[in-house]
């Protein structure tokens, strides 16, 4: 009798998901978390290293603005320390890493979170640099704020 109450709620749960999913609701719903919590990851695919970088949603009286960021490769370790090869730039001025939290240097996958200094009154737009070892130039995200 269980057996059967799970197969059901399996089959109910893939029928769910193909109606949203055809009816656009799924799509609607992604784009919906999106907003809420913060801005358009941006992506930089270069030299065998792939980096996203993800501003986060930042509230008004926010003490620091975060960034995740994820560095993933299969070639070689990311020893790259990621308070010392970044920053943000904002209205012309360079603003460098409080910190880091997240995964430490080493390794083919790294996840974690870069912490700014909040920047008031908010600019514009903001851009992270990123400089890796051994990139030619620094690999840049950018994101419009107003």
């Amino acid at each position: 009798m269980r057996r059967q109450f799970l197969i059901g709620l399996v089959f109910a749960v893939i029928a769910a998901y193909s109606y949203a999913n055809d009816s656009g609701v799924v799509k609607l719903v992604a784009v919906s978390n999106a907003a809420e919590l913060g801005y358009a990851p941006q992506v930089s695919n270069e030299r065998e290293i792939k980096v996203t970088a993800t501003l986060q949603n930042i509230p008004k009286k926010a003490e620091t603005w975060d960034v995740e960021v994820t560095l993933e490769t299969h070639t070689k370790a990311l020893g790259d320390d990621l308070t010392k090869s970044s920053m943000l730039i904002a209205g012309g001025k360079q603003y460098m890493p409080l910190g880091w939290e997240g995964a430490p240097p080493g390794g083919h996958h790294r996840k974690g979170k870069l912490h700014f200094k909040a920047i008031a009154p908010p600019p514009d737009a903001v851009e992270l640099q990123i400089r890796l070892a051994g990139d030619p130039a620094p690999r840049s995200f950018k994101w419009m704020l107003k």
